[in-house]
């Protein structure tokens, strides 16, 4: 029957009952599904095609599975954050976490479990280490040698009694100017055999410990500035076994003629920086010559406080062509006019320290005959020195920092 030919009681109902489906809708409360109470017949045969259009159409596409979104119950919330805790994460990823944390932090992690301990003193965490400032230095120092420590930072500290027991892994070390036992350094001593540089200055040795280093044949730099307590041969025999030395700092020694004539009769042929200063009456023109014949590459020389040397040792000087710094301070018998073709016999050279034999005037016009060459620009020596002048803060070690360093 035509919709113009419908009774009219039949009309109302029809929209009535739309209008309350869209209402409904509308509101949010109920949709307009065919599982609706009160859905009139004619509604449910016109959503029918548009339906089956929408199937039709999602057919083809790559996501054929229709998601949902739900709640996951506790249980399984609680199965999935016991899965990311600590506990379940691997020991290269903690470690590798691990690695960014300072040393104070890290042994306070050590202290929570087995596990946080085991990791927290793994090897790769204590390469290098500075406990600079460290007040109870014995048991802290006992701890980090058991670590497999490469590189080692604890100058002017006070170290207790210790005893080593085990085969050490260091590689790079400074003990400078600390108070430490004769024993205790013997013993960290003789357990080092990979020893590459060393700095023990101001520390009282032993024979002991010079045939203990003598054993580190690949020690490049050695820093024995200040020292006393090793007879000429035991020196010599140092010299001799580490042939690969190329700096060594052997400076104001408690050393005799004879271990002045131990140390240019056996020092590495290597060495292009040696630090032979103040040995005043011990160091003659006869030294300087066999050093000078034995050791040809030598490129930073410092003969400071010798006041046996005179005018005739720079001829023997000027041998050396790739010499660039000389230091002769306090070599009071070497005058002004004498100083003056140094810039024309070594080619290279580029620093020249003579405090104490010129100043004033003189060196003014010293400065102007030498023009390409600087004059008393360096009182310090950096040879085979940890941490130079010229970088006194931080911790450094020949130019390599130490990653766990002790902050007060």
């Amino acid at each position: 029957m035509p919709q113009h030919s419908m009774p009219l009681q039949d009309l109302p109902s029809l929209s009535l009952q739309a209008k309350r489906t869209h209402k409904r809708k509308a509101r949010g409360g109920l949709s307009d599904g065919p599982d609706m109470e009160c859905t009139p017949t004619e509604l449910v045969q016109q959503r029918a095609p548009l339906l089956q259009h929408q199937r039709l159409s999602s057919k083809g596409k790559e996501n054929e599975q229709r998601f949902v979104l739900a709640r996951r119950s506790r249980r399984k919330r609680e199965a999935l954050s016991s899965d990311l805790s600590w506990d379940h994460l691997p020991d290269e990823l903690i470690l590798r976490i691990l690695f960014y944390i300072p040393l104070q932090d890290l042994l306070r992690m050590s202290t929570v479990c087995h596990r946080w301990r085991r990791l927290a003193f793994d090897e790769s965490l204590w390469h290098s280490v500075d406990l600079e400032g460290l007040t109870h230095m014995g048991p802290a120092l006992q701890q980090v040698l058991k670590t497999g420590v490469r590189m080692l930072r604890c100058p002017r500290s006070f170290i207790e009694e210790l005893l080593v027991t085990g085969p050490l892994q260091i590689t790079v070390m400074d003990l400078s100017s600390s108070i430490i036992p004769l024993s205790s350094l013997e013993s960290i001593i003789c357990h080092c055999r990979q020893l590459e540089y060393l700095s023990l200055e101001g520390l009282q040795l032993s024979d002991a410990i010079a045939s203990s280093l003598s054993q580190n044949t690949n020690l490049l730099q050695l820093n024995l500035s200040g020292c006393s307590g090793v007879s000429a041969p035991a020196l010599a025999v140092l010299l001799q076994s580490c042939c690969r030395i190329e700096q060594l700092n052997i400076a104001w020694c408690d050393f005799s003629n004879d271990h002045v004539k131990s140390v240019v009769g056996c020092v590495s042929s290597r060495v292009t920086h040696l630090n032979l200063s103040g040995y005043r009456e011990n160091l003659t023109l006869d030294d300087v010559k066999l050093l000078v014949s034995r050791c040809p590459r030598i490129q930073t020389l410092d003969l400071s406080d010798s006041t046996l040397l005179m005018a005739d040792s720079l001829p023997v000087l000027r041998q050396l062509k790739d010499l660039m710094h000389l230091s002769l301070s306090r070599c009071y018998h070497i005058h002004l006019a004498a100083l003056t073709d140094l810039d024309k016999s070594l080619p290279v050279l580029s620093l020249l320290d003579v405090f104490g034999i010129v100043s004033g005037s003189h060196l003014s016009s010293l400065k102007k005959e030498m023009p390409r060459v600087s004059i008393n620009s360096r009182p310090f020596s950096s040879i085979a020195r940890p941490t130079p002048a010229s970088r006194p803060t931080g911790c450094f070690l020949w130019n390599r920092k130490c990653r766990l360093r002790f902050q007060q």
